[in-house]
């Protein structure tokens, strides 16, 4: 599969003594929007202490590096934000289901993640992988750290449910406010978040199937995120248990208009309280562009 993803995500553009990779916009069918991120899709010959600092030189917030799989799945996938290696994040594999995907003409392409195997279903149009919906895993609700801290720094006093946090990849935490003009009027303290650790915040109003959202993890290096895959879910679920949509309904989550860069995530949730049964995010997403890495610059220690 590493030879049919190669070709089909390179064509003619690159040497294959290099070390290619695509750009991927996740979250958006319209390039230059979304979340970008950078998707090597034979990293076989990446050495392994040469990605940390291939994710700090693409300086984007996840580049991942496609290696064979060892449990089951079409692929195995490592992420790095450009200071460290994540288990899981939703936009990289979003955006890297679809390179893999276009190259292999599959359905479905199963991620292996640091949380597990990911299933990501592609729907095609015209001939083209057009959306995505992977499954992600289920996280259970705890307290959040720092709860006073964390809303002084966001310059929050009320909240419309109670602050909790999810654990999917990086830790969520997730601050109700009482409608879209307040979350698009959010100035955080970003030095006082970041005192917070790699927290990744998440303040969202909405209501139905319409929600916004903002997600701020200076902590992690990412002050405001375009669209955040891996926050969308728990989301839905956070949702659904406190009854403010029903287990079962899609909801759809608009992020990024900040930042200019709009994105637009989907998430459902099913089951109930007592037993959620599997939780679903979807998305579009468009290769924006190709490059490699010399080889002679990946050489050495």
């Amino acid at each position: 599969m590493a030879g049919e993803i190669l070709q089909g995500a390179l064509g003619e553009h690159s040497p294959l003594d290099a070390f290619p990779y695509v750009i991927v916009d996740a979250f958006s069918d319209r390039p230059l929007e979304g979340n970008p991120l950078a998707v090597f899709p034979d990293a076989s010959a990446v050495p392994e202490h040469k990605m940390q600092p291939l994710g700090r030189e693409m300086n984007l917030s996840e580049t991942v590096f496609v290696l064979p799989p060892s449990a089951g799945g079409d692929a195995r996938v490592r992420i790095f934000t450009p200071t460290h290696e994540l288990p899981f994040a939703g936009h990289p594999v979003l955006g890297c289901a679809f390179v893999l995907g276009e190259a292999s003409g599959g359905e479905v392409v199963r991620l292996e993640t640091g949380l597990g195997v990911v299933p990501v279903a592609l729907e095609r149009r015209d001939g083209r992988v057009a959306f995505g919906r992977m499954q992600q895993p289920i996280p259970d609700p705890q307290p959040p750290p720092d709860e006073g801290r964390l809303l002084e720094a966001l310059g929050v006093q009320t909240t419309e449910l109670p602050v909790e946090a999810y654990r999917n990849g990086p830790l969520h935490v997730y601050v109700a406010l009482a409608g879209e003009q307040a979350v698009a009027a959010l100035a955080p303290d970003f030095s006082a978040l970041a005192a917070l650790g790699e927290v990744a915040v998440s303040c969202f109003a909405g209501g139905g199937r319409r929600w916004k959202t903002r997600m701020f993890a200076p902590g992690a290096g990412v002050f405001e995120d375009p669209a955040t895959g891996s926050a969308a879910g728990p989301l839905a679920l956070h949702l659904a248990r406190h009854g403010w949509i029903s287990f079962g309904e899609q909801i759809e989550i608009h992020q990024g208009a900040e930042i200019r860069r709009p994105s637009t995530l989907y998430a459902r949730v099913e089951g109930s309280p007592e037993h959620v049964e599997k939780i679903e995010v979807g998305g579009s997403a468009v290769v924006v562009a190709h490059g490699a890495f010399a080889a002679s610059a990946l050489a050495g220690e």
